[in-house]
This record gives structure tokens, sequence and C-alpha cells, in this order.
């Protein structure tokens, strides 16, 4: 079916004066006037000359609006002689194209008498300017509603069958507005068939049939519209346009009708049976339209959302075609093609259909410079790659590494998110994710972690903990100043972004300098509280708490009261004593700055000798070492032999001496500086020191642990004041002992080897100290009133009848102050009575015998 130009009418030049041809006058004003005459003949020869007047251009249209032409015509539009009544309808017709005089016409009640013009019985010509009038006010909303409820859109849809083009184009015109809205929508799915419309596809008008396509997109987006064009064959109609090469220009409109009617199964199973889906993805891949191409590919991707249809489409090969759509060179097709491709690999089958080209194609396209087609290739490779290790391997062969992580720094948060997706993926595999780390992703996720945008925060969280599981990665990121950023997010009232950021602080915290730069920014506060929270907390905050405690041993056991035998002390241990949970924990030098007090002393546990700096001997440094030389008597001398000898040479010499002088203040000012800005460390416990050498020596060569565990409660009760009778432990004047250290020391700190006189939180602390460093497995506990104990596990001696039996190890609690080295059974009564004070219930404490209890009770309020 060829295409024709409707020919047009051939037009007079524009009059600038009133035709006097047609009556007996030559005023234009007359002529308006004579459309009030009671006269037919005379009115007929007024509309007749007014409509030709008005067909001639926008200036005679406005010249009439201007002399009152429109009210007069408006009421002969229902004028009982048929001449008349046509006249009046062409001319107001025809005016009705001119905006200003639409202005008008809004004021005037004239649609119903339009629309009865559109009666089967009128004039042909009646039902074009008439048509022509509805279209032009169906631009106009408040028209278009008057239109519809004056009920002209069901004499429209008759007219659709006109065997007049202009008719046609009219009605399908105003028809297409109408539907825009709706209501009327519904009205017209309820009033016709989808017939009239589609053979006005048909038409060798291009007008109409664009028309037609454009009312059918609007109506394709409902679905009883959608299921009563495949119901009379509408695909039929619709693939008949995109075969015929020379309709192109309708191809792009035909194929969005397509799209939207693919979005129900039921339409792709009835045009997959009738062939039609095969030919529509062969038109896709070898069109030339790439308007239309880029519609196919958007047809393809919406009709992908339903499982069903991502189904079938599959199993039609969709994925070869839009393969081949991501070659050609065109962004707006590739963009397509790749938003396609992201739908479509929801479905498992074609996640791996994809894989052989699909993935090398879309790699390339990252660095494109079209954000949009970044975008939809960045989600395209999101998709593939979840849960997908065969095609997160395919993204790295086609060295994708590096574009995804310079995507990261990207402008548009959904590519940032996109790539940080992906880049989860593939780090599940540690050879590709030591190939990303080794382009600085951890530097560059720094930015994604600092976004305002929730879904990058959450993905950038991800990406943290796919890579923190290694050193150099925790490294990098705390290099790069990312985990100030990542515990911000710990604040998140997103439950996503918070869930991600415990989960890549749980990672983190798998090494002591990230864990101590992670509690040294807040993050262990943050997570007891979220762990305090019903709605807050989630599977990775608890166990955040645990894995950051577990690397900070001071903050474990002043938080919890408790260290295993796999928590063990190291030198910079302190104990401040206990402190709630969600309440900040001061680091030793936070606690080393505070006045002196009378609060419970910090205990410190540190063998590890200051670094003190070494001066190096540069010829600088001996010039400032002559300065003090340069005062003493000798050299005043010789100074003084030399300047008799030449007065001259000795002004040369002081002035050398003076800039010696100056030098060597500068070089004062510099050490001074240094030793200003040097790192702050904690005081070395000599005597703590000597205690490991000591254990080291005697107790460790000893045979067996049980052994081993009593000579070392004897040594740790020997430093802190022997054993202490219980019935005389008010005479133990440990707090005497405690005040007059730290008076000593003028510190709150205490190094745990200058207690000379210890009770059971000291003797417990130095015990389980000791232990870990000659290898006995021992456990700390704290309890009330400044109780604490260490739990030993030992196997008892087997009788004689059970050799050779496997006697697993029973828990003892070994005691420190009383009899010491004896080892109670945890559930006994003996250890029972050593973990609890039993007389602090009481006024008079039965354990020492006083009013005011020594056991310290009381100095846990001060």
């Amino acid at each position: 079916m060829g295409k024709k130009q409707k020919k047009e009418v051939e037009q007079s030049p524009k009059d600038t004066h009133f035709n006097s041809l047609i009556i007996e006058s030559k005023n234009l004003q007359t002529v308006v006037l004579m459309l009030d005459s009671p006269e037919d003949e005379i009115l007929l020869k007024a509309c007749e000359a007014i409509y030709k007047f008005a067909e001639k251009g926008d200036e005679n249209q406005l010249n009439l609006l201007g002399l009152g032409a429109i009210p007069k015509l408006a009421k002969l539009i229902a004028h009982e002689d048929k001449q008349i009544h046509k006249y009046a309808t062409m001319a107001f017709g025809v005016m009705s194209t001119h905006s200003e005089v639409r202005k008008s016409m809004r004021q005037l009640d004239f649609l119903p008498s339009i629309i009865t013009c559109l009666a089967p019985e009128e004039d042909v010509v009646v039902h074009e300017l008439a048509t022509l009038c509805l279209a032009s006010m169906s631009i106009d909303f408040t028209s278009k509603v008057e239109i519809y409820e004056k009920g002209g859109l069901k004499p429209l849809i008759s007219l659709l069958s006109s065997p007049d083009p202009d008719v046609q184009k009219n009605s399908i015109e105003c028809i297409s507005n109408l539907i825009k809205d709706v209501l009327p929508r519904s009205a017209f799915a309820e009033m016709t068939e989808i017939t009239p419309l589609l053979n006005l596809l048909n038409s060798e008008y291009p007008v109409i049939q664009h028309l037609a396509l454009q009312t059918l997109i609007t109506m394709s987006n409902d679905a009883d519209s959608r299921t009563g064009l495949f119901q009379n064959e509408g695909h039929e109609n619709l693939l008949r346009v995109l075969d015929n090469p020379e309709f192109s220009d309708l191809h792009a409109e035909a194929l969005l009708v397509l799209a939207n009617c693919l979005e129900e199964p039921d339409n792709v199973m009835y045009i997959r049976e009738s062939g039609a889906l095969e030919k529509f993805l062969l038109f896709v891949t070898s069109s030339t339209h790439s308007e239309a191409q880029k519609h196919a590919a958007k047809a393809i991707a919406k009709s992908a959302l339903n499982s069903e249809t991502r189904h079938i489409l599959h199993q039609e090969g969709v994925e070869k075609a839009l393969v081949l759509l991501l070659g050609v060179n065109n962004d707006e097709i590739r963009e397509a093609a790749s938003e396609a491709i992201a739908v479509m690999c929801k479905d498992e089958a074609s996640k791996e259909t994809f894989r052989a080209e699909g993935i090398f194609r879309l790699v390339p396209l990252l660095m494109s410079n079209n954000v949009e087609l970044r975008e939809a290739v960045n989600l395209a490779l999101a998709n593939l790659t979840t849960a997908n290790s065969n095609n997160a391997n395919a993204v790295f062969d086609a060295e994708g590494v590096e574009p995804l992580v310079k995507s990261l720094l990207d402008s548009r948060d959904s590519i940032v998110a996109s790539a940080a997706t992906t880049i989860t993926n593939l780090a599940l595999q540690e050879p590709i994710r030591n190939s990303i780390q080794s382009y600085g992703t951890m530097t560059m996720i720094v930015e994604p972690l600092k976004s305002s945008n929730t879904l990058v925060q959450s993905k950038a969280a991800i990406v943290v903990a796919s890579l923190a599981c290694d050193v150099n990665g925790r490294t990098e990121l705390r290099n790069a100043g990312g985990l100030e950023p990542l515990v911000e997010l710990l604040h998140s009232d997103n439950d996503e972004v918070r869930r991600n950021a415990c989960w890549a602080v749980l990672v983190c915290g798998k090494d002591e300098p990230t864990t101590h730069e992670l509690c040294k920014l807040g993050a262990l506060e943050i997570l007891q509280e979220i762990n305090m929270s019903s709605r807050r907390r989630n599977n990775f905050s608890e166990v955040a708490v645990s894995r950051l405690l577990d690397h900070n041993t001071s903050l474990k056991y002043t938080l919890t009261g408790y260290l295993s035998s796999n928590d063990i002390i190291t030198d910079g241990f302190y104990d401040p004593g206990r402190v709630k949970l969600g309440k900040k924990v001061l680091t030793l030098e936070e606690f080393s700055n505070h006045d002196l007090n009378q609060h419970r002393p910090i205990l410190l546990i540190n063998a590890k000798r200051t670094n003190e700096p070494q001066v190096e001997a540069t010829s600088t440094d001996d010039k400032f070492l002559d300065v003090p030389a340069a005062s003493s008597g000798r050299n005043i001398s010789s100074r003084m032999g030399v300047r008799d000898k030449s007065s001259s040479k000795g002004k040369g010499r002081g002035k050398k001496e003076e800039e010696k002088f100056k030098e060597g203040e500068t070089l004062q000012t510099k050490a001074e500086e240094k030793e200003k800005n040097k790192q702050w460390e904690p005081p070395y416990d000599v005597l703590f020191d000597s205690f490991i050498s000591e254990v080291t020596s005697s107790i460790l060569p000893l045979p067996n642990l049980r052994d081993q565990v009593v000579s070392l409660a004897l040594f740790v009760s020997d430093k802190m004041g022997g054993p202490v009778d219980k019935e005389m432990f008010h005479e133990f004047t440990w707090e005497l002992h405690i005040a007059e250290l730290k008076h000593e020391l003028r510190s709150n700190i205490i190094p745990i080897g200058k207690i000379r006189k210890g009770i059971y939180y000291h003797r417990a602390l130095l015990f389980k100290a000791l232990a870990d460093r000659i290898g006995i497995n021992c456990s700390l506990v704290r309890g009330e009133y400044n109780r604490a104990w260490n739990e030993v596990m030992l196997i008892d001696h087997p009788p004689l009848d059970t050799v050779g039996l496997l006697i697993p190890p029973k828990a003892y609690i070994v005691d420190l102050m009383h009899q010491v080295g004896q080892l109670m059974k945890t559930d006994g009564a003996e250890a029972a009575h050593y973990k609890v004070c039993t007389g602090c219930s009481h006024r008079h404490c039965k354990c020492c015998k006083q009013m005011s209890c020594q056991c310290e009770h009381l100095e846990q309020t001060k």
C-alpha cells in the first residue's frame, strides 16, 4: 500500500477587502450586521460570504471576531434552514482553528449544536467542519470535558468509518485528545470495537495513520483495550505496518503499541502461536530505522517485567536479538537493549545465554560518554553477575574491573550503586578480589560512603564488607579515611544501610589497628546503642560488638567483665573498672590527662619499653653541641689570642659563632616541637617486666599444668602482700597503699607491678596477665564489690581402675587471697564464697567485722 498525500484545495490570494460578488455590500461590518436579519435569503448570503472570507486567513478571522460575528454564527448553527445551518457550521468550524477565536467560543454554549451536526443524515461537508471545530476545541481541557459530557464521543466514533478522509482525520484527532483522560478512555473502550480504529491504519493518508497509532498507544495502556486489540487481530495490522518499508515513519509508533500489548502474558502467548512474535524479533534485528529498533528493545524490556513473558521471550531467543542491538552504533538503541538485558537476566536461563557475547559487548560501554547508556549498562552487569559466579568471571575476563571501579566516582547515584553491586559480586572470588583491590577500590569507595543517597550508602557498605576481609583492604580503607564515614552510617535510620554498615564494621574488625580506629570513632558505643533497640538491632550489630571487643581486651573486660582463655592480655592493657553498656570508655591517653582524683585507679599492664628517639650525629648537630663549650674560659682565651693577631679575623669568628648559636636555637626549637608532637605511650612497668622473666624461668619449666597454676598463684600472692586471713582482712590496708601510689606517681594510672598490697581484682588481673605470657590458659571474671577471680581447666588424676580412659577437664577457681594456691571447683560452696562477699548485705560485714565494709563496695559509688 503506497502512501499518498492529500491534495490541498488551491486557495485564492488573501483578500484585504470583502468580496462583493456574493452579496451587495463591500463593507465587512455590514455583512456581520446582516447575520441578525430575519430574512433567510440574506442570512444565507451573509453566512456563505463570512465562511469564504474566514477561510482565507487568520487576519480575516480576527476581524470577524472583533466585529462580534462569533455569537451570531453560534445561534445560526441550529437554524432550520439547512443551507444557513450548513454555512454557519462551516464558518464556525473554520474560525475555531484560531486560538484567539477559540477563547471567545469557550464563553458560548454552542457545543451541543455542533455535536448535533455529527448526525448521519448531515451533509459530509457539515461533518467535516463540525469535526474540525470539535478537534480544535478538544485541545483545551475544559472544552474536552464538555464534549465528552455532552455526548460527543459516540457520534465521533461512528464517523471513523466515514468515506471522507477529512472527516476521518478530524474525528480521530478529537478522539485522540479526548481519551487522554480516564473516563473518556473507558467509555471509548466500552462503546466500540477496535476494528474501526485499526482500519484507519490502512488509510492512504499519513496524518490519519499517525493519529490512529497515537490513539492506539493511549488505548493500549489499559489492559482491557490491549485484550480487545489482540482479539481483533490488531497485532496483524501492526505487523503489516512494520513489514512495509514505505511506512518506516510509522514503525516507532507501531512498536509502542506492541510494547504495551506485550505486557499481557496471554497476548504474548497468542502472538507466539500465530508466529507474529518471531516476525517481531526478526524485525528488531533487521530494521534500518533506529527509532523503531529503540522502541522494539523498550517493548521487550517492558513485557519482560512479567516472569511468564520472560520465559516465553527466552524460548524465542530474544537474547540473540538484544546482543545484536548492542553492536548497533547508536547510543539510544544500545541503552534500550541494555535495559532489556537488565530485565531479562532476572531469568537464570537468560543469564547463562548472555554470558557468551552479551557481557563482552556490555563491558566496553562502561566508559561511554553517554550517561544514560552507562547507567543502563551498569544495571545490566549488576543483574547479570548477581548470584552467578560464571558471569562474574566473564566480566573479569572482559577487563571490566577497572571501568567498574572508576564508575564508583560517577556523578549519577544509580551508576555508583550498580557498579558497587557488580564489584561486590566479583569480589566473592578471591583472585578477582585481589585485582579489584589493586585498582585502589577502597580509596574510591570513600566518596560513595559519604553520599546522601541511601541506596549508594547501602551498596558502598557492602563493597567494604566484601573487600575488607584481608589486611590490605582494611589498611587501605583506614589510610584513605574511610572508617569515619562508615561509622557515620551506623546512625542511619534506613534499616538496610544500618544493617550493611554493621556488616562492614564486623568484617573490618578483624585486626587490632582497624578495631582501635573504629572504637576511637565511637563505633562500639553506637553499636551498643543499636543493640539496645529492638527495632534497630540486627544480626550483624550484635556480632560486630563481639568482634570489636575481641581485638580490644581492655574494652571487653571493662564492658563485659569477662576475658576468656582466648582473650590474651597484651602490653597496653588497662582496667578502669566496670562501665555500663552504651557508655563511652576513655582511652588510656585520655585518662592520663585527668587530674589526680579520688576515683578508682586505672590498672595498667605494660612491659613494653618506650622507644627513645635516637639523635643522629650530623654536622649541624656538632655545631649545636659546640655552643656551650664556646662559653668556657679556655675558648675565650683562645679567641682573644686570635683577636690580638688580627682584629678582622676576630670579627669574622664572632659572626660565625653567632650563626652557630642561632642554628642551635633553631634545632632546639625543632626538638621541642618534635617532643610535643610525639605520640603518647603508656609508662613502662619495669617490675612487671621482671615478673615475666621470673615466671618464665621458674614456673614455665614445671612438668604439669596444675603445678604451674599453683606456683603462679603463690607468686602473685607473694608480690601483692601474701595470704590474708579472712578474719584479719580489715587490717590489710590496701586502700591506703593504693592512695599512696597515686600520690607518688601523681597519676590515676598505676602500673600493676607497683602494687604491693592488692586484693581480689588486683591479684586476678596480675595472674591472668602472667598466665597469658607463659601459656597457661585461664579466664578472668569480674564480680561485684571488687571481687574478681580466675578460672582454669584441669584434668583430675584418674582412678587406678580407669587407666587409659579420657577424662574431660574440670573448671577450677584459683584462690589468690586466703588459702593461696587452693583450687576450688566452680560449682562448690568455697568457690561461691570466694566470688561473693556474703557479709555485704548486712549492717555489720561478717567478713571484715566492721561497720564500713572494707571490700570497697562503697568505693563503687565515689
